[in-house]
């Protein structure tokens, strides 16, 4: 019979945000693949886990996943931890994952600390719609690429960040995204646990004059529909009346039809635009 593999999250910061569960469940087990056993293994020393580990990371994941699944169709159970937090959440345990349901193993998460959904919580920022990016890529391309996707996307983004990127990155976001309200959340759950409800342009500044410290989390909020509605409003307002009206009319529409979907596309009422279009042809005659 296969074995079980346990996700195991582990705390972020304050050591006493373990569960009872992922305790037991780590003492139990028979292997636990850690992203790093030099720090996993403090933690097991704190709470006095003897159960032994190997290292599962971002540069051995495809193949020690082979190695994984092949115990665990032994019938070992194996628990897997990241550094902090809960594993298969921007690190290498979906790999794992993966291989384990293509061989049929059972997968369980045992739920616990979670970096994204904690700053989240923190930020102030609604929390109804979000979008998690982890660490933006480094390719310049690509980050450029996804940068821009976000610029209009109305939810709240979440977004992992490193002291020594911290600058670059709010410059790119002030400069695709605009200026937009952000909480800067670092040290969760420590001692110097730090909250900062603020602006881009504030952000930027303000990191000019100090060093960053720590791993950051970034919640921005989202663009306004308010915002892209006037957005569109404008570009369609840059198109001549008669021209806009033939894009409706070109589709089959009729001439009412087409005043009333140019007016909304506008913001304005359909009397408005059949004055325009009257005032035009009038221009025209004279």
């Amino acid at each position: 019979m296969s074995g079980i593999l346990y996700l195991c999250a582990t705390p972020i910061g304050n050591l006493e945000d373990i569960t009872f569960r992922v305790l037991r469940t780590l003492k139990e087990v028979d292997l636990i693949a850690a992203e790093d056993t030099r720090h996993s293994i403090k933690l097991l020393n704190h709470f006095e886990i003897n159960t032994p580990m190997t290292s599962y990371h971002e540069y051995n994941k495809v193949e020690k996943a082979k190695y994984l699944v092949e115990q665990l169709l032994a019938g070992q159970n194996i628990a897997l931890i990241t550094d902090a937090g809960t594993p298969g959440i921007s690190d290498p345990g979906e790999e794992l994952v993966r291989q384990a349901y293509t061989a049929g193993i059972e997968v369980t998460s045992l739920p616990g600390p979670c970096a994204a959904i904690t700053a989240l919580t923190l930020s102030g920022l609604s929390t109804r719609r979000f979008c998690f990016e982890a660490f933006l890529p480094p390719d310049k391309k690509e980050r450029q690429r996804i940068l821009e996707e976000l610029k209009n996307d109305t939810r709240t983004i979440v977004l992992y960040e490193a002291p020594h990127r911290l600058g670059k990155t709010l410059q790119e976001l002030y400069e695709i995204l605009g200026n937009r309200t952000i909480t800067i959340v670092k040290e969760l759950t420590k001692k110097h646990e730090t909250i900062w409800l603020t602006t881009l342009a504030e952000a930027i500044d303000a990191f000019r004059t100090q060093e960053p410290k720590g791993e950051y989390v970034l919640i921005l909020e989202g663009r306004s529909y308010t915002e892209l509605e006037a957005d569109k409003q404008e570009q369609w307002g840059a198109l001549a009346l008669e021209d806009h009206m033939n894009i409706y009319l070109n589709q089959g529409m009729d001439k009412k039809e087409a005043m009333r979907s140019v007016a909304k596309d506008r913001g304005i009422s359909k009397r408005d635009i059949y004055q325009m279009l009257i005032q035009n042809e009038t221009r025209e005659k004279g």
